[in-house]
C-alpha cells in the first residue's frame, strides 16, 4: 500500500465530501439513545429508508425499554419482520435491550470493548453508535458504501472491511472517522450507486483524476 499516494487521495475525497455535505447527520431516526442502537441493529442488510419505516411504528409500540423485555418473541418478530433476517434481528435486539436495562441502567456503554458484548454488536455498529451518541473514534465503520467506494477512489485495494479499515485508519485522521463513513454513504446514494460502479463521471473520481490520482 503506497501511504502517500493514498494519503493525498483521501485529502481530495475529505474535501469533495465536506464540500457537498458540510452537515451531515445519520439518515437512521430516534429520539432516546438506545433507539438508535436498535435502528443499526435492524439496518444490516437493509436500507435506511426502510429502518426508519419499520422504526416509526415500532418506538411507538414500545416507548420505553423495558417494554422491550416484556414484548412476545413471535409478535416482535412481525414487527421488524420487512427489514429482513427477522428472526436474527429479533433474537438480538431483545437480548441486547434486556442486559443494557439489567447490566448497564439502560445507559449505552461508551467504549467498542462493552458494545460489542452486546448480541447483534459487530465492530461496525458499534463504531456508528459511538461515532453518533458519544463523538468517539475508535474505528471507521465499514459499510457496503465505504467499501465500494474506497476501491473506486483507490484508498484501498482489499475487499474484507476489517482489512479496508485498517487501511483507512491509516490515511484519514481521526477527527474524519466519523463524518467520512457517513458521507461516503450519502455520496454513494447521491452521486455513485453501484449500478454506476464503472462511471468516472462523479465528482470524487473527477477531481481525483484532475489532481493525476487515478
Amino acid at each position: 500500500m503506497d501511504i502517500d499516494l493514498k494519503t493525498r487521495r483521501a485529502e481530495i475525497v475529505i474535501k469533495v465530501l465536506t464540500e457537498l455535505f458540510p452537515s451531515i447527520k445519520p439518515a437512521l431516526r430516534y429520539v432516546k439513545p438506545y433507539e438508535f442502537l436498535i435502528a443499526v441493529i435492524l439496518s444490516a442488510q437493509c436500507t435506511d429508508k426502510k429502518v426508519n419505516e419499520v422504526t416509526a411504528k415500532l418506538f411507538k409500540k414500545y416507548p420505553t425499554l423495558e417494554s422491550y423485555t416484556k414484548a412476545d418473541f413471535a409478535e416482535f418478530c412481525m414487527d421488524i419482520r420487512q427489514t429482513g433476517f427477522y428472526t436474527n434481528k429479533a433474537k438480538n435486539v431483545l437480548a441486547t435491550t434486556k442486559r443494557l436495562l439489567n447490566e448497564h441502567a439502560g445507559v449505552i456503554p461508551k467504549t467498542m470493548q462493552d458494545l460489542m458484548q452486546f448480541p447483534g454488536v459487530a465492530r461496525k455498529t458499534a463504531s456508528v453508535v459511538l461515532g453518533e451518541l458519544y463523538r468517539v473514534s475508535e474505528g471507521i465503520a465499514v459499510d457496503t458504501h465505504v467499501i465500494r467506494l474506497s476501491q473506486k477512489f483507490g484508498l484501498t485495494e482489499h475487499t474484507n472491511a476489517e482489512k479496508i479499515e485498517k487501511d483507512l485508519m491509516q490515511i484519514l485522521p481521526r477527527k474524519e472517522w466519523r463524518e467520512f463513513t457517513l458521507r461516503m454513504a450519502e455520496y454513494g446514494r447521491q452521486y455513485s450507486p453501484a449500478h454506476k460502479k464503472d462511471d468516472r463521471t462523479d465528482p470524487v473520481t473527477k477531481a481525483l483524476i484532475a489532481e493525476n490520482l487515478l
